[in-house]
């Protein structure tokens, strides 16, 4: 079908939303009708993300019922009698969408679980495992820009759904009709009890189990800048923090509230600076001993020091091997250190973590990049009786895990550990940064750049493709002189992980280059990882690098 045929298809059902239909109806490029229409908005390991709006390659009412109703009939292949639990957060149309879905899945025949508010995702996954659900949705675009929205799946483990699991649910959502007849009655349904509301006890459990990971409660008080970025971390955050105690936390005012407009924020990731704008004018106004933020799913969280040159951000490969550090140090000195202790982090992060792992004796593992591998290999010692080996699991794009009963990355656990860290820091007259630097002095020098490039449309995904096929054709045999010395190509490679479409070279000098499209954005992703015994070399390595890689995109 072309995209005028899908768009006739839209225009022509009696069925089609008014206020989507009057959106069509105003639009006359065809470029823009295209777009919305070349393809349908496609369900991956990620769920579905993508603009809001009227289209079959848009975030809407439409697309998001046909969705689940794909996922409900996988959920009716592994219960009888599914349940599912459903989070939103703040951003345009979260609460729409997530009433959309909880209908979807009741008409179905599937016991609905919603929560009455906003919520960070972590909260999602930890509702899935204490409700005893066969799987989990949140609508969230987490970090992309306003204009997005999204959609993730769980299974009954809280983890996202792995690569099976997702084409099954795919290949169910092509099987169910794109604008359905008529849409269930939320209000019905919930009348019915098909759909009940989460009470606040999961949310207190919730809170319970975030304060049993804490390590070493502030025993300085520390003043910290936080931004929500106009998200769902503004009260479980505080909440937690109030809970350790001795942090005394100044709010960005203009990004406190939920608002998916982001106001102050057009791109809300903490990973970029200007996210962290306001958090840092403040801590510099307020005398803070740092500043932090977390994505808008309150997933994600980064974090800065005012310096006299102004803020120095932290990476999440450095705040994840300071944290790492943290808590082998404290589970060490805690006596809680359990048998066989195992961190995992993605093989597009940070060596550091080896080194850190040598020294305190912790096996490492190395995964495929995206949370549900992390959470998956928790899931592995499970079923072994063996979860509570596992200590912390990271990657580079600002997610943290330090418990198992949450199976996906958590902005609310590590935002609490990261208080607690810069306190005992504190402590030994030490902010994060000179905290850092010792570690730099003990492990090694490490510098990571990630190099973004972006492809949007039809066009852009065929370029993409064409990048990937281009290296493995002609596959470098050097970056900025410094020769490859093994490339594994993860589509083919017998590492005994998922196949995924992802290419590393490890390089004479001990940098890493990989290479892989983003599953959630239009984007081609290449990490870059430099080691050196200086912060200068390093610096200088990791730049050359990082410049010398663009050239693979230039087919």
């Amino acid at each position: 079908m072309n995209w005028k045929n899908s768009y006739d298809y839209w225009m022509n059902s009696e069925a089609l939303d008014k206020e989507l239909k009057e959106e069509l109806l105003n639009i006359t490029d065809e470029d823009e009708l295209s777009d919305r229409f070349y393809r349908e908005l496609e369900f991956g390991t990620a769920g579905l993300r993508g603009v809001i709006g009227a289209g079959s390659n848009r975030m809407n009412i439409h697309t998001v019922d046909r969705a689940t109703r794909g996922f409900a009939e996988h959920l009716l292949t592994k219960s009888a009698s599914p349940a599912c639990a459903i989070g939103y957060d703040s951003r345009i149309k979260s609460d729409v969408f997530a009433k959309v879905a909880a209908a979807a899945l009741a008409a179905k025949g599937v016991k609905v679980w919603l929560y009455q508010e906003l919520i960070p995702t972590p909260m999602l996954s930890f509702a899935v495992r204490y409700l005893h659900c066969d799987g989990g949705i949140v609508i969230t675009a987490s970090h992309n820009p306003a204009k997005y929205n999204g959609y993730k799946a769980y299974g009954s483990d809280g983890c996202q759904l792995d690569i099976e699991e997702s084409e099954n649910v795919m290949h169910l959502i092509e099987k169910e009709e794109m604008i359905a007849a008529e849409l269930p009655s939320f209000d019905k349904l919930l009348a019915e009890g098909k759909i009940c509301y989460i009470g606040t006890d999961l949310t207190d459990a919730y809170y319970d189990m975030v304060a049993s990971l804490s390590l070493c409660p502030p025993q300085v008080e520390t003043k910290v800048v936080y931004s929500p970025l106009n998200g769902t971390g503004n009260k479980p955050v505080r909440t937690m923090l109030q809970r350790i105690g001795n942090i005394n936390v100044t709010v960005v005012p203009e990004q406190e509230l939920p608002d998916g407009n982001f106001p102050t924020c057009p791109y809300p990731n903490p990973e970029i600076e200007a996210a962290m704008r306001l958090a840092a004018q403040l801590a510099k106004e307020v005398g803070a001993d740092f500043c932090r933020a977390t994505d808008p799913d309150c997933d994600r969280v980064g974090a800065g020091v005012v310096t006299d040159d102004g803020v120095r951000l932290i990476s999440g490969n450095e705040m994840g091997v300071m944290l790492f550090d943290y808590v082998c140090r404290m589970r060490t000195q805690n006596g809680t250190m359990p048998k066989n202790p195992t961190a995992i982090k993605t093989v597009v992060t940070t060596g550091m973590t080896a080194r850190v792992a040598e020294k305190y004796g912790v096996e490492l593992c190395d995964l495929l990049t995206g949370f549900k591998f992390i959470g998956g290999k928790i899931g592995e010692w499970e079923a072994e009786g063996e979860e509570n080996r596992f200590i912390f699991g990271f990657e580079e794009s600002y997610g943290y895990l330090s418990g198992t009963a949450v199976r996906d990355k958590d902005a609310v656990n590590a935002s609490m550990l990261i208080c607690e860290m810069a306190a005992y820091y504190k402590s030994q007259g030490k902010n994060l940064l000179q905290a850092l630097e010792s570690l730099y002095e003990e492990y090694g020098y490490y510098r990571s750049e990630l190099v973004n490039m972006a492809f949007e449309g039809a066009s852009g995904m065929e370029k993409m493709t064409a990048i990937m096929n281009g290296i493995r054709e002609n596959t470098p045999t050097e970056f900025a002189g410094i020769a490859v010395e093994k490339f594994i190509d993860y589509k083919f490679d017998e590492t005994g992980l998922p196949v995924s479409n992802m290419l590393r070279f490890l390089l004479a000098d001990k940098s890493e280059i990989v290479v892989r499209p983003s599953g959630t954005e239009p984007k081609l992703k290449l990490y870059v990882t430099a080691s050196a015994e200086t912060e200068d070399e390093c610096r200088k390595t990791a730049a050359k690098l990082a410049e010398s890689c663009k050239k693979l995109t230039e087919i």
